[in-house]
This record gives structure tokens, sequence and C-alpha cells, in this order.
């Protein structure tokens, strides 16, 4: 069944609306390096060793970071120390606390922020004043001799209580890898899926009373990826069907593998992943409209409702020669692709 073609519009919100502008990615940036800077300075002065490697990962590193209209932005920065360098003054291991609390010590050295750093379950988190806040997960880098003679490095992170083998750095390559292959089989199409879960997150933050409800960033993408369906140069019709096969799965069960290791991101039963399941189920019912050779008003609307905006009603009409597109199946259509960037080509 052919769906209206909202692909432009679609790709007029991402930009505008969803991707972070390229002001917003060097601020980002800014906002990172400060941070480490702030922590290397505390960790001189209290006179504890430097980490070995300072490492973004998440959504950061996977750029698939989402705009925020109340600059609520979680920047992960990883913290990786070696083992040698993570006891106390008398020379014994910290402990997965200990550890947390000597990093957040340090960033809570500096006396200009309203709300100090403060240790979470496995990160330590610093709430800036604008709003965002940086989390960093404290790693210790322990070596190990393998059967041939040589020295493996074992990550580990300090988590509640202990120090679980953990390396973020590989979830990033394992994300950075599927969009390649993709653009490898199909030149942009691992691109539309780096969209697709920009647009599925921003849906998933698009009320306030949302966010702390919803699942996380992470959850998100691996259900993206792993339900991925395509549409050459309509990114609308790719993030419908993507979120229909991401419904029926969630459907059958709430549980979501981990990408690179035998873990589930989220348990059976996890309530926010039933939240944003419940969510999903709630747009596709709006946007069933598509389906039903509605007007361009009526598709707007839907997903103006969808996103909690009033965006795609605002766009202007399209011109004469792009206004028959909007009506030509997607099988008749010729090849036409998107750039890195979501732009046509």
């Amino acid at each position: 069944m052919s769906v209206f073609d909202c692909g432009q519009d679609m790709t007029k919100f991402h930009n505008d609306e969803i991707t972070l502008s390229k002001d917003e990615q060097d601020e980002m940036r800014k906002r990172r390096n400060t941070g480490r800077r702030r922590l290397e300075i505390g960790l001189d002065e209290e006179e504890h060793p430097q980490p070995e490697l300072t490492c973004s990962q998440g959504s950061y590193a996977m750029h698939t970071m989402v705009q925020d209209a109340d600059c609520d932005y979680d920047i992960d920065d990883g913290i990786y120390f070696a083992e040698d360098d993570l006891v106390d003054e008398l020379g014994l291991p910290l402990t997965p606390q200990e550890a947390k609390e000597r990093v957040c010590a340090a960033l809570s050295r500096d006396k200009r922020f309203t709300s100090p750093a403060t240790v979470l379950l496995k990160c330590v988190r610093q709430v800036y004043n604008e709003g965002y806040h940086i989390d960093m997960p404290v790693y210790r880098i322990r070596e190990e001799d393998d059967s041939e003679g040589g020295v493996n490095e074992i990550y580990e992170l300090a988590g509640d209580g202990s120090w679980e083998a953990s390396d973020a750095r590989a979830t990033t390559r394992w994300f950075k890898g599927v969009v390649a292959d993709l653009n490898k089989a199909k030149e942009g199409r691992g691109d539309q899926m780096r969209r697709v879960v920009r647009l599925t997150k921003g849906f998933a933050r698009s009320r306030v009373d949302w966010k702390e409800l919803t699942t996380s960033g992470i959850v998100i993408t691996k259900l993206v990826v792993d339900h991925f369906v395509p549409s050459e140069g309509r990114d609308d019709e790719a993030l419908l069907e993507t979120w229909k096969a991401i419904r029926d799965q969630l459907k059958k069960s709430t549980q979501v593998a981990h990408p690179v290791n035998a873990s589930n991101l989220a348990e059976e039963g996890n309530a926010k992943v039933s939240f944003f399941k419940d969510k999903l189920d709630w747009a596709l019912g709006e946007l069933a409209v598509l389906e039903k050779g509605c007007t361009r008003s009526e598709a707007r609307q839907a997903w103006d409702s969808v996103f909690d905006t009033e965006y795609f009603e605002n766009l202007p009409e399209p011109k004469e020669e792009d206004k028959r597109a909007f009506f030509i199946p997607a099988s008749q259509k010729s090849d036409t692709r998107h750039d890195g960037n979501g732009r046509f080509g």
C-alpha cells in the first residue's frame, strides 16, 4: 500500500528540528573539553594520576544526538585509568565506589557550579548551570597474560559495587560499522538509518513528561538497527516502516539484546521499553491516515501530532513541479538519493 509522500517535509524537519547544527556540535565539543580540563586540573590538585585516556561515547560519539528545547543534553565521556593508578595512599586497590569518588572529588574542586558533581551507580555526573550534564563513567585498564605469552588489556567499568567487564568504545565501533556497511551496500542507506535513529529519539523525547518514562537512547538505537526498513529517497517512509517493525517486535518481547555482549539492554517487562512501545503504537495509529488516500494537509497534521509540533503545518506549499511527486508511487520513482547530510542529491 502506498504511503503519502512527505519525504521532503521530513528532510526539512530532521535538518531544522532534530539533528544538531554545526554550531551546536561545536558547542558540545567545547563542553566536553571543558569537563576534561576540569578533571585534569582537579586530579593534579589532589595529586592523583591522570587517566590513560578519555573517550567520548554514547550518542555524542555515534553522531545521534538530537536537539532539546531545555538544553537537556547528556554528554558521555569515558575516563580510563591504568589499574596501578587506582590505588590509595597505602597502595591498596580502590573499590569501584572509591574510584568514582576520586573523580567526583576532582571535579568538585571547581566551586563555580550550583550543583556539585555526584556519584551515580555507573558514572559520575556533573550538571552545568545551562541545563546539560556530562556523565563520566570510570574504567580501569587491567593487563592479563594471554596463552601465547602476550598481554591483553581488559577494560572494566566501576559499576554498582563491582568492576564490570565493559568498554563502551566497542558499542560505538559496532554502530559506526553498521552505518559503513549499509552505505557500502547502497549509497546513503547507512546515513538514512542514522537519521531514522535521530528522528525516533526525537519522537521518544518529544514531550517533557515522556523524558523520564521512555527508554534509553542505546535501546532505541539498537531497535532501529535491528528493524531498519530503508526507503530510497524517503525518510518519512523509512521511519514509518521501521516503527511498524519495532512495534511488532516489542509486542512479542521487550527484551533488547546488547550489540556487543551477551547481556540484555532491557529485561522482559521493562517499564520504560513498554512505555516506548505504547507511545509508538499510538503514533502509528495517528499515522494510519497516510495510507488512506489523505490530503497533504491531513498528512502534515498527522506528523505534527506525532512529534508534538506545528512544524509540518507551517511549511509552505510545494511548487507545482514538486506537488506531483507527492502522488507518484515509490515503485515508479527514479533513483533519488540523499547525501550524508540528509539533502537530496
